[in-house]
């Protein structure tokens, strides 16, 4: 990761080359006075104006227009590096143009004119430990309702215990912010530790299902999947592209969990397609057999799927286009011949291949008119990554989107 980084923490000498970012434009550094940093920060915003055709000035103090508390929280990759401001800024456009109204918070600042705020926790250089050592501070400083977490890069040049130290930061974050959501998501690819990262990766779900089974507010997000090698602009931080699919990613989960970005969904539509990553891994108990039939052609479905390799996710959204409320409900379709669900998330799945029944779980048993719930699966495939043709709803047919 670029940028600044502590005593014997960040990238070692293979990777000085990004170390160039010592000041990024506009950051605010925690440790220094208020005057000398406003000082850095309007230097640094001079410079990224030369690049960027546009100057953004630090405030005296953080922006806020008093909506839901939002942290990016992580390295130089929610800082922004190659792009100022990285995937915080689609994130903002699309909160904006659905009409949420939003705060980011942080003790950093940095982005472009059209990112209309620019606070933000990511620290270029920083491993899971230096964010640990300091978050408490920033959530007492910020009381953020929901934090985005993509941390672990800079961890893989040493990435024994990396999971462990994720672990306990997602304990201290959820310890002193408990009432907020927290995303955790799967790092983005990285050229040269490519295993390192997959053996990071595949520990995460499983730490997040610990934290979500012991009553914490913890959501899963797949970035790994989103971002490919070829959305990255140097092998460890994404262009544009790659950023932009971040954003996507991001508000996709947060839409899926309701009050992340406060209230109920706007009654604008949204303006995104329908997600491409797992919403929260989060298996409870299922509830008694449906038993509120919608009307005739009273639900769509709409079913993407993100396919590499040998596996897929695929996210599925039902909507009750009925005018009565759906009270306990059952998704059957039929899997593709060589796809098999491992896990799945917001519902139970059974069989696991062939025609399977998605049945509700304890706390999405209601849809109510003109509403959605949103589920989804991961599976391996052999080769077939087609979607199931059909839907039906309580025995009612659905329409497909």
């Amino acid at each position: 990761m670029s940028g600044t980084s502590c005593p014997n923490a960040g990238p070692p000498p293979s990777d000085r080359s990004h170390l160039v970012d010592a000041a990024p434009a506009g950051r605010r550094l925690p440790t220094m006075r208020r005057g000398l940093r406003l000082l850095g920060l309007a230097t640094a915003a001079l410079v990224a104006a030369v690049a960027t055709g546009a100057v953004v000035t630090a405030p005296a103090a953080a922006e806020s227009n008093g909506g839901v508390r939002v942290m990016p929280l992580g390295d130089s990759i929610t800082d922004g590096f190659n792009v100022p401001g990285g995937y915080r800024i689609e994130l903002w456009q699309r909160m904006v143009a659905d009409g949420y109204r939003v705060d980011f918070v942080g003790s950093m600042f940095n982005g472009p004119s059209n990112l209309g705020d620019h606070d933000h926790e990511g620290h270029s250089g920083w491993t899971i430990a230096q964010i640990d050592a300091n978050v408490v501070n920033w959530l007492r400083n910020t009381t953020p309702r929901t934090v985005l977490l993509h941390i672990g890069t800079n961890d893989m040049y040493n990435a024994s215990g990396a999971p462990a130290r994720l672990s306990t930061l997602i304990d201290k974050i959820t310890n002193t912010a408990p009432n907020a959501d927290v995303f955790v998501a799967t790092i983005i690819p990285r050229n040269g530790t490519e295993s390192a990262v997959r053996t990071f990766n595949a520990a995460i779900p499983g730490i997040v299902q610990s934290k979500v089974t012991a009553g914490k507010r913890v959501h899963l997000v797949d970035m790994f999947s989103a971002v490919g090698t070829a959305d990255l602009a140097d092998g460890i931080h994404p262009n544009a592209t790659g950023y932009r699919k971040m954003a996507t990613t991001w508000y996709n989960a947060l839409r899926a969990v309701p009050g992340s970005l406060g209230g109920n969904t706007p009654t604008t539509p949204p303006t995104t397609a329908p997600p491409t990553t797992p919403p929260p891994t989060t298996p409870p108990p299922t509830t008694p057999p449906p038993t509120t039939p919608p009307p005739s052609a009273g639900c769509r479905v709409a079913y993407t799927v993100n396919a590499w390799n040998s596996g897929l996710t695929a996210s599925i959204s039902v909507t009750n286009t009925s005018s009565t409320a759906v009270n306990g409900w059952a998704l059957a379709f039929t899997l593709p011949g060589g796809q098999t669900i491992t896990s799945g998330w917001n519902a139970t799945y059974t069989p696991t291949s062939g025609a399977v029944t998605a049945r509700n779980v304890s706390y999405n048993g209601t849809i109510a008119p003109n509403t959605s719930v949103d589920v989804g699966f991961q599976a391996e495939h052999t080769g077939n990554t087609a979607r199931p043709s059909s839907f039906t709803l309580n025995g009612t047919a659905c329409t497909v989107a």
